[in-house]
C-alpha cells in the first residue's frame, strides 16, 4: 500500500528558481518570512541554473545580452570567453547558497489549484496548501515553432533554438534560420563562414539606435505592460521594440548579413517555396522563434482570458489575486523578474499575509 505524503501548508510558496524565483526568496526573507517554515523554492530543475543550464555551448558571455545582479550578491567580472551555460549556473549556485535555505529540486509542479482559503500546489513530491503563489517559471520549457504548409513534407532537419547546440554540425550546409529576435541574431553570426544561410523574418526589420535612452525603453515596457493588462497574450520583445542594436546587431550590419527574406509559401520536400514561385533548397530550418509563457500548471485556475493571455495587475493575476506571476510580460528580462519580485513579495506581504 502506497502512503501518500502528508499535506504541507505554507504562507507563499514561489515555483520556480530562475531570477525571479530567488530573487522572490530573497526579498521574502528580507520582508520575515522564514525558509523551510513560511515559504519554499521549488524548482524542476536538477541543478541550480535555471533556463541558463541548456543555453547552447558555444554561446559565450561576450554575446549574452544581459545577466542583472540578484539582489544582494553582484556577479562581479565575467571572463567574456566563459561559456554562458557554465558562468550563470555557477552564478545562481553561489547566490542559493548566500540564500543558506535549500531549493527543493527536483519537483516538478504539476498544477496549481483552489483549495478553498489556500491554493493547493499539486507536485511529484506531494501537495503544499499555500496563502499565496509566486510564480516564477519562465518560457524555456515551451519553445514556440510557427505553423507553416509544408512543415510535415519538409525532408530536412527542423530545430528550435532550444535544441540547438552550435554552429559545427551545421558545417558546409544551407540553413534557414527564421525569427527576428536575440536568438536568431546569434545564430546567424555563428553560422557566417560556417554554413551558407538566409534569414527569414515575418516583418520588416526595424533596427532601434536609440533603445539606451531610458524614455524609450520605458516605451516598449509599457506597450507589454498593456497587453497583458488587456488580457491579451505579452508578444514578443521585438514586437515591442523592433531589433534593438546591440554590438551583436551592428556586427551583422559590418558583415552585411543585415537582410532578410519574407515568410515563405510554404516548406517543400528539398526547401522553402515563395508566392511567386521561388523556390530555396535548403538543408535545414532553424526555428529562432521565441518562447511562450510556461503556464501549463495554472489550468485548473482558468485564468485565460478571451483574448488568450492572463489578465495581470502588476504582478496579481486578476482573477486569482493569491497568484502572482514574475517573469510574465513586462518583467520578462532578468532585471525585469528582479523588480517584479520585489513587488510581487511587496503586494502578498501586504494583502495576503496582513491577516495570518
Amino acid at each position: 500500500m502506497t502512503t501518500r505524503p502528508a499535506l504541507r501548508t505554507l504562507d507563499v510558496v514561489v515555483v520556480g528558481a530562475g531570477q525571479g524565483g530567488l530573487s522572490a526568496a530573497w526579498f521574502l526573507e528580507r520582508a520575515g518570512l522564514r525558509p523551510g517554515r513560511d515559504f519554499t523554492v521549488l524548482d524542476g530543475g536538477e541543478a541550480p541554473g535555471g533556463a541558463w543550464r541548456h543555453r547552447w555551448p558555444s554561446l559565450r558571455m561576450e554575446r549574452v545580452h544581459g545577466v542583472h545582479d540578484l539582489p544582494g550578491l553582484p556577479m562581479g567580472h565575467v571572463d567574456p570567453r566563459e561559456r554562458a551555460a557554465d558562468v550563470v549556473p555557477d552564478y545562481f549556485a553561489a547566490y542559493e547558497e548566500l540564500l543558506g535555505h535549500p531549493v527543493e529540486r527536483p519537483v516538478h509542479v504539476l498544477e496549481v489549484r483552489r483549495g478553498g482559503p489556500r491554493l493547493l500546489v499539486v507536485t511529484d513530491a506531494g501537495t503544499v496548501a499555500a496563502r499565496a503563489v509566486v510564480s516564477a517559471t519562465g518560457t524555456w520549457s515551451r519553445p514556440f515553432c510557427p505553423w507553416y504548409p509544408g512543415r510535415d513534407v519538409f525532408a530536412g532537419r527542423q530545430l528550435h533554438t532550444a535544441q540547438y547546440r552550435g554552429p559545427e554540425e551545421f558545417r558546409g550546409q544551407r540553413v534557414v534560420v527564421v525569427g527576428g529576435g536575440a536568438s536568431a541574431v546569434e545564430h546567424l553570426l555563428e553560422l557566417d563562414g560556417v554554413a551558407e544561410t538566409t534569414w527569414v523574418t515575418r516583418g520588416e526589420l526595424r533596427v532601434r539606435e536609440d533603445f539606451a535612452d531610458e524614455a524609450v525603453r520605458r516605451e516598449a515596457v509599457a506597450v507589454v505592460a498593456d497587453r497583458v493588462a488587456a488580457g491579451r497574450p505579452p508578444g514578443s520583445v521585438v514586437s515591442a521594440t523592433g531589433l534593438v542594436l546591440t554590438p551583436q546587431v551592428a556586427a551583422l550590419r559590418e558583415r552585411g548579413l543585415l537582410h532578410r527574406r519574407p515568410p515563405p509559401r510554404r516548406l517543400v520536400a528539398d526547401g522553402l517555396e515563395w508566392d511567386d514561385g521561388t523556390r530555396l533548397p535548403v538543408d535545414a530550418v532553424l526555428w529562432a522563434t521565441g518562447f511562450r509563457p510556461a503556464l501549463d500548471h495554472l489550468r485548473p485556475l482558468r485564468l485565460r482570458e478571451r483574448g488568450g493571455g492572463v489578465r495581470v495587475a502588476g504582478t496579481r493575476a486578476v482573477a486569482e489575486p493569491r497568484l502572482h506571476l514574475v517573469g510574465y510580460g513586462p518583467s520578462a528580462s532578468t532585471v525585469g523578474a528582479s523588480r517584479a519580485a520585489r513587488e510581487a513579495v511587496r503586494e502578498l506581504v501586504r494583502d495576503v499575509l496582513a491577516g495570518r
